[in-house]
């Protein structure tokens, strides 16, 4: 079997998804070099870190950090190009179990007991094939050893794209965009909400006032990027 793989190798690179070089027999999605220079943020180790600020005054929230920065042209930017629109799903998983080992060590992260993905709505899953942010869940939920739920937050409106929206514009486009099924599996419990990227935050808080309105919830806030940096 590796002597196959090696062969198809040569014809097929694998190749990493930040600086596009061959990855590795080792390697998953991203080389060695390329994770050890993550542009990584470490703001899952402070409780009031420059995130806060993206939700204070709007909705409360528990814990809020991103694994990355993001820039324009940085490693971060062309990974979640290839999570997002390359069809690499599996980077979304890789990064999460990466990000979930580091969330766990802090105590403050310990009380999460689900992970809830933001979800596409169905007819862009269909067009997409997959919806990133649940493999950002999955990945999640293997590192910090806790399940997660697919079927508790779901969107119910189909909305274009947020880029190049500015914040109010981001607001009125997602506002009353999810719902809250099964809200019984969720009651008096503390839930992550994961996504690809933090930048307004709109669409984040959209669906954390949706949550709010569970008795008894509390919400943290886990991205593998931001851009509010």
């Amino acid at each position: 079997m590796r002597l196959i793989n090696n062969i198809l190798s040569l014809f097929y690179p694998r190749l990493c998804a930040a600086c596009g070089d061959a990855l590795q027999q080792n390697e998953s999605c991203i080389c060695l070099d390329c994770m050890l220079h993550l542009p990584e943020t470490q703001f899952h180790k402070e409780h009031f870190n420059p995130l806060r600020s993206v939700f204070d005054g709007r909705v409360p929230v528990e814990e809020v950090s991103a694994l990355m920065s993001y820039k324009k042209a940085n490693r971060t930017q062309k990974i979640l190009h290839n999570l997002k629109y390359k069809g690499q799903k599996e980077i979304g998983a890789v990064l999460g179990e990466y990000f979930g080992g580091q969330l766990i060590t802090e105590e403050r992260w310990r009380g999460v007991q689900y992970i809830l993905p933001i979800p596409l709505h169905p007819k862009k899953q269909r067009k997409r094939g997959y919806n990133q942010s649940e493999w950002i869940a999955m990945g999640l939920s293997k590192g910090m050893g806790i399940p997660y739920l697919t079927d508790v937050l779901v969107r119910t409106e189909f909305t274009e794209t947020q880029t190049r929206k500015n914040r109010f514009a981001r607001w009125q486009n997602v506002k009353e965009v999810f719902a809250v099924q099964h809200p019984e599996k969720v009651e008096h419990t503390h839930v992550l909400v994961c996504d690809d990227v933090l930048t307004t935050g709109a669409t984040t808080e959209a669906a954390i006032r949706k949550l709010l309105e569970v008795p008894g919830v509390r919400v943290s806030v886990a991205t593998l990027a931001a851009t509010t940096l």
